[in-house]
C-alpha cells in the first residue's frame, strides 16, 4: 500500500517539477550588453567551471538537454509533422520562442522522465516485468501528450482574447481611418494603445512585414492564417476585397466593427443561456448533499432509534 502511494505523490511531484521547469527553460534572453559587461567585465573569474556553475539551473542543464532532444527527435520527423507543430505554435502565439523542434523536444523529455519514474518505481518494489512496462508506458504517453494539451489551451486562451478586444480594436481603426489616417496607421494605433494585447502584437507584425516588403494582402492573408480565428479571416477578406475594388476602407471597418459588435452579443447570451446548465452539476453533487447532511443530520439518530425498537 506504501509503494503506489509513494509512486503517485513522486509522479505528481514530477510533473509540477517539469512543467515549472519548461515554463522557464527556453524563455528568451533579455538581458542587455551592457548588463552582462557589468556582470562579467568587472570582476575577475578563477575559471570558466566558476562561471558556468553561477548560471541557474534551466541555463546549464536543461535547457541543453531539450536542444539535444530536438535535435535527436528533428532528423527523425517528417517535415509535415514539423509544419504542424509549426501552426500550432504560431496560433499559441510562439511561447517562449520555441521552434518546432524544440517543442517536439519537450514532448519527448517530458515523455522519458514520466514514463521512467514510476517504472523504476516498481521495478524496486519488485514488481512484473509486464507490470513495469505497461506503466512505463502508459506514464510516458501521458508525458507527450501533456505539452500538447498545454498549448492546444494556450491557443484556446489567445483566441478568447482575441475576439474579446476585436470590437474595440475596429471601433479605433474606424476612428482612426474616418480621421484622415491610412489603413496601415490605424492598425499601428491600435498596435500602439495595448502594447501587451495579442490583437495588438499581431497587427504590429503585420506593420513589420509590410514595412519589410511583404504586401499588405499576403501580411493580412498570414494573419489570418496565424490566429486561425474566424473573425479575422473574414474582417481579411472584407478588407482585401475592399482593397481590390476600391470600395471605402471607413465604411469597411465601421461594418465589420458593427457585426464584430453583435457577435459578441450573441456570444455572451449564449454563454448565460449555459450558465444554468452548468450550475446544475455543481449544486446535484457538491451542494444538495451538503444541504441534506445538515437538515437531516440531527434526524437520523432517531430515526436509527425508532427502526431499532421496532
Amino acid at each position: 500500500m506504501l509503494i503506489p502511494l509513494l509512486a503517485a505523490l513522486l509522479t505528481g511531484a514530477s510533473i509540477f517539477l517539469l512543467v515549472l521547469g519548461l515554463s522557464g527553460a527556453l524563455q528568451p534572453e533579455t538581458e542587455d550588453v551592457s548588463e552582462r559587461i557589468a556582470r562579467y567585465g568587472t570582476r575577475q573569474v578563477s575559471s570558466l567551471q566558476e562561471l558556468e556553475l553561477e548560471e541557474p539551473f534551466t541555463e546549464r542543464v536543461l535547457r541543453p538537454l531539450i536542444r539535444s532532444m530536438a535535435q535527436a527527435i528533428s532528423r527523425f520527423t517528417p517535415q509535415q509533422v514539423l509544419e504542424n507543430q509549426r501552426a500550432l505554435l504560431e496560433a499559441a502565439g510562439n511561447p517562449n520562442n520555441w521552434t518546432p523542434a524544440d517543442f517536439l523536444g519537450v514532448r519527448g523529455l517530458a515523455a522519458i522522465v514520466l514514463g521512467a519514474l514510476p517504472g523504476i518505481l516498481l521495478f524496486l518494489s519488485g514488481a512484473s516485468f509486464l507490470r513495469v512496462i505497461g506503466f512505463s508506458a502508459g506514464f510516458a504517453l501521458l508525458g507527450f501528450l501533456l505539452p500538447g494539451i498545454w498549448i492546444n489551451r494556450k491557443i484556446q486562451d489567445r483566441r478568447k482574447q482575441i475576439l474579446k478586444t476585436l470590437p474595440d480594436a475596429l471601433d479605433l481603426m474606424t476612428i482612426s481611418v474616418e480621421a484622415g489616417l491610412g489603413f496601415d496607421q490605424a492598425m499601428s494605433k491600435v498596435a500602439e494603445k495595448w502594447g501587451d494585447n495579442e490583437l495588438a502584437k499581431e497587427f504590429n507584425r503585420v506593420i513589420t512585414e509590410i514595412r519589410l516588403g511583404k504586401t499588405r494582402r499576403e501580411a493580412l492573408r498570414d494573419l489570418a492564417e496565424r490566429t486561425q480565428v474566424d473573425e479575422i479571416r473574414g474582417f481579411v477578406a472584407a478588407v482585401i476585397q475592399a482593397d481590390q475594388l476600391g470600395v471605402s476602407i471607413a465604411k469597411v471597418l465601421r461594418t465589420q466593427s458593427e457585426q464584430m459588435r453583435i457577435r459578441r452579443r450573441q456570444r455572451a447570451e449564449e454563454q448565460a443561456q449555459q450558465a444554468s446548465i452548468k450550475m446544475l452539476f455543481p449544486l446535484v453533487f457538491l451542494i444538495f448533499p451538503a444541504i441534506f447532511i445538515v437538515l437531516l443530520g440531527p434526524a437520523i439518530p432517531r430515526i436509527m432509534d425508532a427502526l431499532g425498537a421496532l
